[in-house]
C-alpha cells in the first residue's frame, strides 16, 4: 500500500524554507480543495491522483519519493 506522508513533507518544507505551510495555503498553491488535502494527510486508503501528487510536490519543492512511502499491507 502507498502511504502519503503529507505532514512530514510539509514539516520538511518549513525546515528548508522557514515558511509554515498550512492546508489552506497548500490548497491555494495547488488548486486542490482543502478537503482533498486533509484526506491525503489523514486517510490511509485515500486513492490519490497522480496529478494531485504532482501539484503537491511542485508546491512543496519535493520529489514524489519524499511524499510517498510503500508500507506492507496489514
Amino acid at each position: 500500500m502507498l502511504q502519503v506522508k503529507l505532514r512530514e513533507a510539509m514539516e520538511d518544507y518549513k525546515r528548508r524554507t522557514g515558511e509554515r505551510m498550512t492546508y489552506n495555503l497548500l490548497a491555494e498553491r495547488t488548486g486542490l480543495s482543502r478537503a482533498t488535502i486533509e484526506s491525503l494527510a489523514s486517510r490511509q486508503n485515500y486513492n490519490a491522483r497522480l496529478s494531485s501528487i504532482e501539484k503537491i510536490c511542485q508546491a512543496l519543492g519535493c520529489a514524489p519519493g519524499a511524499l510517498l512511502e510503500v508500507v506492507p499491507d496489514e
